[in-house]
């Protein structure tokens, strides 16, 4: 039938010209994030997500100020070495849920959003 076949992917519609990342190349690109993310933030530690019907399993890492990043990874085992890799906690979020620190981060930018539209509209209309 052909369906899901006319869908362009992201990255085909950033360079229609570039080849799609291998898998290899996809999972070097995640684990190199990963390691920026510890390299640049204080007090991160990992959060496993577990698969759903819409999405695979997930890698989160929070900040002890709340910014966090996910991404995707085969499965809960490989989420673990990753986290032992990189030498910060690993919890199993549906054991320990996610931290408050987290929905505040995320409290703060959406504040933060809201008055930087407001801000461009007031001097859209001034």
């Amino acid at each position: 039938m052909g369906l899901f076949s006319r869908r362009k992917r992201r990255a085909d519609l950033a360079d229609p010209g570039a080849p799609a990342p291998s898998g290899r190349a996809a999972q070097q690109a995640t684990v190199e994030h990963l390691t920026e993310f510890v390299r640049t933030r204080v007090g991160v530690e990992a959060y496993v997500e577990p698969p759903t019907n819409v999405t695979q399993t997930t890698l989160m890492l929070i900040a002890t100020d709340g910014e966090w990043t996910r991404r995707r990874v085969p499965d809960g085992k490989a989420a673990g070495e990753i986290a032992r890799k990189l030498g910060i906690p690993v919890y199993d979020v549906q054991r320990t849920g996610y931290p408050q620190r987290m929905r505040d981060w995320n409290t703060r930018q959406r504040i933060t959003r809201e008055r930087a539209a407001k801000e461009r509209a007031a001097r859209r209309d001034a």
